[in-house]
C-alpha cells in the first residue's frame, strides 16, 4: 500500500551521504517522511538492500534530465548532490546541479538541501598566485563547482538550504589518506595542514544531517548550515589514530606544493583545498559549528567514536 506521508527524493541514495539519509528516513521512530531513493542503478546489491529495508527505489541520473524529472514527481522534498571525484569535472557538476534545480522547480519541491562547498574563488581569485588555478578557471575544482552551482538553485527559485559538508574522515579508508609507514617501519599521518584545525566528519552522519534539516521544515529554507563531527589538528588525528590502531602514529605536515606533486590524480586540488582549509582556519572552521551539526543529529560521532567502529578499515602500508 503506498504511503500518504511526505516523499523526500534522495539523488545518490546508494552513495556515502545518500544512503546516510534514506537511513535516516526509514529508521525515525516517527515516520514523517517516505524515502525515495534515486539511483543510476536499480538493480544494484545496494538499492535492492534499500528496497528490503522499505524504500522506494527510482532509476535517474542527474545527467539525465527528462529521468530526474520523473524522480521528482510528487516529492516535497529533495536531496541533491554530486560527486567531482566520479569524473573529475566541475563544469559537469555545476551542469547536474542545474538539472537537479531545474527538474525540482519542475516537480514544485517545497524543500532542497543542496550538498555544497565553499566556491574559494571568492577568498582567492584566479589572479592570486599564492595557489596555482586549475582547469582553466578553478582553485579548488571540487569545491568551486559545487559553490558556484548555489547560484543555480537560487535562480530556479527553488527553495532550498545549503548544506556544508566537513572533510571525510572515511578518505582515510577509501582515497589513500590514511597514516603509511616510513623507513623505518613507523606510521606517519601526513597532511599539509601546519598547526590548523581541520573540520572532519563521518561520511555516514552527513546523511542524517541532512534529514535534521528536513525534519525542521520550512525554518531551514534559505539558510547555509555547515556540519562536522570535530574540528582537530593532525597533531590531534594522529594521536586519536595511535590509540585506535595501537601503534604510534607521527603527524607530518608537507609544504602545499610538495602534496600537490605527490602524482596521485587529484593531488593538485587536494593540495589546494589543504592550502585553502589552512589559510582561512578561522572562517572554515567557523562556518561549521560542531554544536550546530549534534542539533540536527544528535548521534553525530566524534572521531574517537568513529575510529572505534571503522580503525581496522584502514590500510596501513
Amino acid at each position: 500500500m503506498a504511503s500518504n506521508k511526505p516523499v523526500i527524493a534522495v539523488v545518490g541514495a546508494t552513495g556515502a551521504q545518500g544512503s546516510g539519509l534514506v537511513r535516516a528516513i526509514l529508521q525515525d521512530p516517527e515516520r514523517r517522511f517516505t524515502a525515495r531513493a534515486i539511483t543510476r542503478k536499480p538493480d544494484s546489491d545496494r538499492a535492492r538492500a534499500l528496497v528490503a529495508q522499505g524504500a522506494e527505489v527510482v532509476a535517474a541520473d542527474a545527467d539525465d534530465a527528462p529521468s530526474l524529472d520523473r524522480a521528482f514527481a510528487g516529492a516535497t522534498g529533495a536531496f541533491c548532490v554530486t560527486n567531482f571525484w566520479e569524473h573529475y569535472s566541475a563544469d559537469r557538476e555545476v551542469v547536474q546541479a542545474r538539472a537537479m534545480a531545474t527538474a525540482a522547480a519542475r516537480a514544485d519541491v517545497r524543500h532542497v538541501v543542496w550538498s555544497t562547498l565553499e566556491d574559494t574563488r571568492r577568498r582567492v581569485p584566479l589572479s592570486d598566485d599564492r595557489m596555482p588555478t586549475l582547469h582553466g578557471r578553478y582553485k579548488v575544482p571540487h569545491f568551486d563547482g559545487k559553490g558556484e552551482a548555489d547560484a543555480v538553485f537560487a535562480e530556479a527559485k527553488v527553495p532550498t538550504t545549503l548544506l556544508l559538508t566537513s572533510f571525510y574522515w572515511d578518505n582515510l579508508i577509501h582515497f589513500g589518506m590514511g597514516p603509511r609507514k616510513d623507513a623505518s617501519g613507523q606510521l606517519v599521518f601526513t597532511i599539509p595542514m601546519g598547526d590548523r584545525k581541520l573540520p572532519g566528519i563521518a561520511a555516514e552522519d552527513i546523511g542524517p544531517c541532512a534529514y535534521g534539516v528536513f525534519a525542521r521544515g520550512q525554518e531551514m529554507v534559505g539558510r547555509t548550515v555547515g556540519i562536522a563531527g570535530e574540528h582537530l589538528t593532525g597533531s590531534e588525528m594522529a594521536a586519536e589514530l595511535s590509540t585506535a590502531l595501537g601503534q604510534p602514529v607521527r603527524y607530518q605536515s608537507v609544504p602545499f606544493e610538495v602534496y600537490r606533486k605527490l602524482g596521485f590524480p587529484g593531488a593538485d586540488d587536494l593540495g589546494n583545498m589543504f592550502q585553502f582549509k589552512h589559510d582561512f582556519e578561522r572562517e572554515f572552521c567557523a562556518a561549521r559549528p560542531v554544536d550546530q551539526a549534534r542539533s540536527l543529529y544528535p548521534g553525530l560521532q566524534t572521531f574517537r567514536q568513529w575510529l572505534a567502529r571503522h580503525a581496522k578499515e584502514i590500510p596501513l602500508s
